[in-house]
C-alpha cells in the first residue's frame, strides 16, 4: 500500500482483509461468531499473511498492519446477522453464469461483505469501497472474478445508493 495512505484508512482495509476471512471462517466452520470475532481480535488469526517473492522464488510469513477491530466486529457481526438477506439480494443480482451457492466460499464471503457495507455505510464513498473489494478480489483470484465483482458492485450501488 502507498506510504501516503493514512493510517485510519489502513486499518479500514486490513479490516475488511479480515472481516472477509472471518466471514469465511463462520461459514464452513464449528466455530460460533464470537469466538471466531476474539480469534482475529486477539490477533491467533489472520496476522500473517504471504509474501512472494518472484525474482527468487521464495515466500515469508509477513506480519500484516494492525487493523481497526470496532470497523472489524461490525462488519462481520452486520454480514453474520443479515447473511440470509444478503445471500437473498446478491441472487437478484448475479447472472446465470455466476451463481451464489455456486461460488468460492472465499467469494462468497467477499460478496456478503462488500453488499453489506454498500448498503449500511454511507459514509464511505461508493467508488471507494467498490475499489477495496476489487483489490480484495485481486488478492484472492484471477482477472475474471474481480471483472465480475466491480460490475455486479455498481450494479448493485447503483440500486441502493445515489452514484
Amino acid at each position: 500500500m502507498p506510504k501516503f495512505v493514512s493510517e485510519k484508512i489502513r486499518k479500514k482495509s486490513g479490516a475488511r482483509l479480515a472481516a472477509v476471512q472471518a466471514t469465511y471462517m463462520a461459514a464452513f466452520s464449528d466455530l460460533p461468531i464470537d469466538e471466531v470475532i476474539k480469534d482475529f481480535v486477539d490477533g491467533k488469526i489472520g496476522r500473517f499473511v504471504i509474501d512472494e517473492n518472484g525474482l527468487n522464488h521464495t515466500e515469508e510469513l509477513v506480519e500484516i498492519s494492525p487493523i481497526d477491530t470496532v470497523y472489524f466486529e461490525n462488519l462481520v457481526r452486520g454480514v453474520h446477522q443479515k447473511k440470509e438477506h444478503l445471500e437473498k439480494s446478491l441472487a437478484l443480482y448475479l447472472k446465470e453464469k455466476w451463481d451464489f451457492e455456486k461460488m468460492d466460499g472465499t467469494m462468497q464471503s467477499l460478496l456478503l461483505c462488500a453488499v453489506f457495507e454498500l448498503t449500511t455505510n454511507t459514509q464511505i464513498d461508493t467508488k471507494v469501497l467498490i475499489q477495496e473489494y476489487v483489490d480484495l478480489a485481486y488478492a484472492f483470484f484471477a482477472k475474471n472474478e474481480p471483472k465480475m465483482v466491480n460490475a455486479l458492485l455498481d450494479q448493485i450501488a447503483h440500486s441502493v445508493r445515489e452514484a
